[in-house]
């Protein structure tokens, strides 16, 4: 992703952005910034069905863009990129929520997936497998893989909330902060050591080393559908692990 500007011409326009607050500066660090929202759209737009479209996804984006140019504060020294990309993901997330754009059909097999899985591993102390998911379901091994590939388009959002941690808020965080944001991290290291080792694999080349579905694909030697099962699966398993360690602190 190449930026319009040099470093060093982006730095000038950010120190007289923030000395001026002139609107034409604003305008011209916003168009430096829009490949930004284009690949963030990309990555996001690739687990969404074919009805939700780029174009909104874009738009959102770039208010989310507008909304960190203007907040930014440039003595933070955080990366810019860093902090706008968790601004511009939330305003596209946010824009999905808004369009309630799953079907209720599939939210019920969403709740009932993840009720199955949660007590099901909660019971069992490890992960389940496929075979035993689909007995405590009811369903068919067949009937089980249509489930699956029907609630994929579900998982897109759930995550973000824990895996973008909260890193580029440009507020400095108490030290209360500070200490629960570390907790947060362990619990999720700690979940995320406990899925089977593809879904493992799955969920570190898609939010750590940020590839999309069909690089993993090609990453792991295996098809795009079967990348986006696994990332299914992990997800609800991450879920249901801290939603019980969740309860097993407020208990």
């Amino acid at each position: 992703m190449e930026m319009k500007l040099s470093e060093k011409e982006s730095e000038s326009l950010w120190k007289e952005f923030g000395r001026t607050r002139a609107k034409e500066l604003r305008d011209r660090l916003v168009e430096n910034y829009l490949p930004l929202v284009n690949v963030i759209a990309g990555r996001i737009a690739i687990s969404l069905p074919s009805h939700v479209d780029r174009d909104d996804l874009i738009s959102s984006g770039f208010f989310g863009l507008l909304d960190a140019v203007e907040r930014y504060d440039l003595k933070r020294q955080n990366k810019f990129e860093t902090y706008a990309g968790v601004r511009i993901r939330g305003a596209m997330l946010d824009y999905l929520r808004s369009k309630d754009w799953i079907p209720l059909s599939v939210r019920q097999k969403i709740r009932a997936y993840e009720k199955c899985v949660s007590e099901l591993e909660g019971s069992l102390g490890r992960s389940a497998t496929d075979e035993e998911i689909a007995d405590a379901m009811g369903l068919s091994n067949e009937d089980f893989v249509k489930v699956v590939s029907q609630i994929n388009v579900a998982t897109v959002i759930p995550l973000d909330d824990y895996m973008r941690a909260e890193t580029a808020i440009n507020a400095a965080p108490s030290p209360q902060e500070t200490i629960e944001k570390q907790e947060r991290q362990e619990l999720l290291a700690k979940a995320i050591d406990r899925l089977p080792e593809r879904e493992r694999q799955v969920v570190s080349l898609y939010y750590h080393e940020e590839l999309t579905m069909k690089e993993i694909s090609l990453v792991l030697s295996i098809s795009e559908a079967r990348v986006c099962q696994l990332h299914t699966k992990a997800i609800f398993r991450l879920r249901g692990y801290l939603a019980r360690e969740k309860a097993n602190l407020v208990g």
